[in-house]
């Protein structure tokens, strides 16, 4: 009788592959990095203190971006776009007294303080018209400069407003208000000209 022989399976190899048990290098550098960063001796306490200081600061940069919009106009070919930031120097002189009317209602003197991330815009803006031939391109530039300048602008007012409303300083709160609604009226302004055909015109 012809007998048969069972052949056993070999058993398996256990993996050598170990499973990392260490997080991310990048995430835990980026962790272990972290730093709490200490207050400034004369930093704003309360605050009305950081309403005040936040005025100062957009104060600063309402007065410099006054000084760089002719240039933007300059450089600009599409006329549209010429009379929008015409337009705009108008508003932010009116801006910049109604800032001086806040300081005034808070019984302040009015203060610049320099706003770097104002200056950053301004020297990106410089930059993007140093690199782009003029016409269409340049004039695409430009708008997305101004327009990344009016989204600061509108979310540093949104804040200011939202301060002087919990501060109970309601004449600010109503200047800033009329400040905000002249912003988010000129970014619409500039997506219209950057709409008709401008844009395409830079392809």
């Amino acid at each position: 009788m012809e007998t048969k022989t069972a052949t056993k399976k070999a058993p398996a190899k256990k993996s050598t592959a170990t499973k990392a048990t260490s997080k991310s290098p990048a995430k835990a550098t980026a962790k272990t990095s972290a730093t709490k960063t200490p207050a400034k001796k004369d930093a704003a306490k309360e605050l009305k203190d950081l309403f005040e200081d936040s005025l100062k600061d957009i104060y600063w940069a309402e007065k410099a971006l006054l000084k760089a919009l002719p240039t933007m106009m300059k450089n600009a070919t599409d006329e549209k776009l010429k009379k929008a930031i015409d337009n705009h120097i108008t508003e932010t002189e009116e801006q910049i007294d109604r800032l001086e009317a806040c300081f005034k209602a808070l019984g302040k003197k009015a203060q610049a303080k320099k706003c770097d991330a104002m200056q950053g815009l301004l020297d990106e803006g410089k930059s993007i018209m140093e690199e782009t031939e003029p016409g269409t391109v340049r004039d695409a530039g430009i708008i997305a400069a101004a327009q990344k300048v009016e989204h600061y602008e509108i979310a540093t007012y949104g804040t200011l407003a939202a301060f002087a409303k919990v501060l109970k300083e309601d004449d600010c709160l109503k200047l800033l208000l009329s400040t905000l609604e002249e912003e988010k009226r000129c970014d619409e302004l500039l997506t219209k000209v950057a709409d008709t055909n401008l844009n395409s015109k830079a392809l």
